[in-house]
């Protein structure tokens, strides 16, 4: 694919599409056995109000400081997530608390993206349809940012 790439676009090979552009839909991942499986560090900042802004993110280091860090794998669902962030944030523990998700990601130029997701329910009184969403199905990639937005 890379010689056909080169010999069409002139020498040089085609970057890759931006994420969630133009793209065929996954299979469903197989699930992770988390026996054998070492777990990834996923950095999450909460805010209470909103998302952090792109702005927020754009000096390396200097992330907000309202940081958890939580080891977990692809296949954790944003309700495993929202259980997490519960135990650590008051806000999120109100009953009617809605928590929207994001990911923070740099962009082609190494400016940060922030990128709803999904969003979940507190204490869901039926269940939400992102409730089941996985990392891996939102096309989380190591090293990417979590951000949560507790309403």
């Amino acid at each position: 694919m890379a010689e056909t790439a080169r010999r069409q676009g002139g020498g040089r090979p085609l970057p890759p599409p931006p994420r969630g552009v133009n793209q065929p839909p996954r299979p469903k991942p197989e699930p992770v056995d988390r026996e054998k499986t070492c777990p990834l560090l996923l950095r999450v900042f909460t805010k209470s109000g909103g998302h952090h802004t792109q702005e927020d993110y754009a000096v390396r280091g200097k992330e907000p400081k309202d940081e958890v860090q939580i080891y977990t794998w692809k296949d954790a669902t944003l309700r495993e997530l929202t259980d997490l962030v519960k135990e650590v944030s008051v806000a999120a523990r109100r009953r009617n608390a809605k928590l929207s998700f994001a990911f923070v990601y740099p962009d082609s130029h190494g400016r940060f993206i922030v990128k709803e997701v999904g969003q979940t329910m507190s204490y869901p009184n039926r269940k939400q349809p992102d409730d089941s969403k996985t990392l891996s199905e939102l096309r989380f990639e190591i090293g990417d940012y979590l951000d949560v937005a507790i309403y």
